[in-house]
């Protein structure tokens, strides 16, 4: 049996000059040729779609884990934005 992988095509019409020539000088400098580099950067730009957005705190909490920060870290939210207090 032989099994057949379908690949669409996209045509992008109307690419003004400077992008083309920013898009070849990215594939170059990646070491591929420009519709690879195109290629590369839909798939970046749609890999999280599916996943659902994670909020901010999570995000900063989930950077900072392996820090090792002991403490609760007060909620903010709804209270007036204050300076920083830093000891001299």
């Amino acid at each position: 049996m032989i099994a057949f992988s379908c690949m669409a095509q996209i045509l992008v019409r109307q690419i003004d000059d400077d992008t083309k020539s920013k898009l070849q000088r990215l594939a170059r400098q990646h070491g591929r040729s420009t519709e690879e580099e195109v290629r590369e950067i839909l798939r970046n730009a749609v890999r999280e779609v599916d996943e659902p957005p994670t909020k901010l705190g999570s995000r900063i909490a989930a950077r900072f884990s392996g820090v090792g920060l002991k403490q609760e870290v007060a909620e903010v939210r709804g209270q007036p934005v204050r300076p920083a207090q830093f000891e001299s």
